[in-house]
């Protein structure tokens, strides 16, 4: 257990940072999950359309440190290249 104030108070940051964190992490899933099912349904247009409200979401978990880059930059690149394949 914490002994000194300062300790406690880095546990108290750290659940409000946690909780902050994973807030964040469900919304994104949550887009990304509006994403596969519009891209499930083969509306090109509403798939465009989920992508590009999930884009921003995702954008800020990289800036929030919650994702990492790449992973975020792979991810859109994948939706994007599915989405693109709907038509053909």
């Amino acid at each position: 257990m914490a002994n000194t104030a300062s300790a406690r108070k880095r546990i108290r940051q750290t659940a409000v940072r946690t909780a902050r964190n994973n807030s964040r992490k469900s919304r994104v899933r949550t887009f990304v999950k509006k994403v596969e099912l519009a891209i499930a349904t083969g509306d090109k247009a509403v798939a465009a359309e989920a992508l590009r409200a999930a884009q921003p979401e995702m954008q800020r978990g990289v800036t929030k440190g919650v994702l990492h880059l790449n992973t975020v930059a792979r991810k859109i690149a994948r939706l994007a290249k599915r989405i693109k394949a709907i038509g053909a």
